[in-house]
């Protein structure tokens, strides 16, 4: 079964998954990323890292740290009606109402409430226009030489954009921040209205802090132009990474954990698993458009393996443990039967699973 698995899996990936020295970065479902070690001077591996894309609500890690390093954190904020009529997520500001600046802080980190992002630029800029110049004048002090910001909320305003090799340098940046680096392990956190004493409730929609036990933060972002983002940070015996991923075309969870999983063995740490990379791989494939099916059928047909789509008839020649191969990647898409086989019982039923 494990063998079959991997048939399925490896041509994805270019080099076997055991062999963990390399990978093809290309292979992976993403429009760009970028995984380093904190400190190296090279990437361990990246895709696209220079291409333009909108980076959603990662723009909200610029936003934290000019409000961190603004050294106003304790400031009351008075909410501004402009700063009530963005789009969701919200924590649900109203006119009116006053929080502590590191509160917003924690609300645009956690959550990616937009509300506390945007009453944020107006209090630090006094208008969006002059906060974003802010942003952009930040960018280039640290060498982002291809981002422009237009708003602190990540929306895909004008000419909003950044790359995956930016963001990395920005994050490089404010992880060096401890109050940034403690926001931004958070899954949640209670920010109270200061006048009413009225008590809201942030929550991360980062599920790879529960899903990946090595993971340490930083953001989650999503547009429907960027798609899904990440930008992650994992340890694991004093080895630290940093991941930027944007607009992810499968589970940006599972195929962050994988890329860590690789990555950290480049580094000479070893798999639980032995099966381990095998499984998140094979569970990100799910949610792959059909162009990408297509050429990871195309790829199998090459090893032996024929693959059919659940809406069409196929079938598949791969002894009796087919059968036991069906149903495991039947949640892919995929419709697998084996052969009739002369000399056993279940041969003489065919797998159409």
């Amino acid at each position: 079964m494990k063998r079959l698995i991997r048939l399925f899996i490896l041509p994805l990936i270019a080099s076997p998954l055991l062999a963990l020295s390399s990978f093809d970065a290309d292979d992976y479902p993403v429009g760009a990323f970028v995984i380093k070690e904190v400190g190296a001077k090279r990437e361990m591996a990246a895709k696209n890292e220079d291409l333009t894309i909108a980076p959603a609500s990662l723009t909200k890690i610029m936003t934290a740290i000019l409000a961190i390093e603004s050294n106003r954190l304790y400031d009351t904020v008075t909410i501004p009606y402009e700063a009530t009529r963005v789009e969701p997520t919200r924590a649900g500001l109203r006119v009116g109402e006053v929080y502590r600046l590191i509160d917003l802080v924690m609300a645009a980190m956690i959550e990616s409430d937009n509300d506390a992002a945007m009453a944020i630029g107006l209090y630090l800029g006094k208008t969006q226009e002059r906060f974003a110049q802010m942003m952009n004048a930040k960018a280039r002090q640290l060498g982002m030489h291809d981002t422009h910001f237009t708003n602190p909320c990540g929306f895909d305003w004008g000419d909003h954009r950044s790359t995956a090799r930016d963001l990395l340098t920005l994050t490089e940046y404010a992880i060096k921040n401890p109050i940034f680096n403690q926001i931004a392990q958070m899954e949640r956190a209670t920010i109270q209205e200061l006048t009413t004493g009225r008590m809201i409730r942030v929550t991360t929609h980062n599920r790879l802090l529960t899903r990946y036990k090595y993971a340490v933060g930083i953001k989650t972002g999503y547009t429907s132009k960027a798609g899904p983002c990440l930008i992650a940070r994992a340890k694991r015996e004093g080895k630290d990474l940093i991941l930027v991923m944007l607009h992810a075309k499968a589970d940006r969870w599972r195929l962050a954990g994988n890329l860590f999983d690789r990555s950290f063995a480049q580094l000479g740490l070893d798999t639980e698993d032995d099966d381990h990379f095998t499984q998140q791989l094979y569970q990100a494939q799910t949610n792959l458009k059909p162009a990408t099916r297509a050429k990871l059928t195309r790829a199998a047909m090459k090893r032996g393996l024929k693959l059919s789509s659940m809406k069409k008839k196929g079938r598949l020649a791969k002894k009796s443990s087919a059968k036991r191969f069906a149903k495991k990647i039947k949640k892919a898409g995929y419709k697998i039967a084996s052969k009739k086989f002369k000399s056993t019982k279940r041969a003489k039923k065919t797998a159409r699973r």
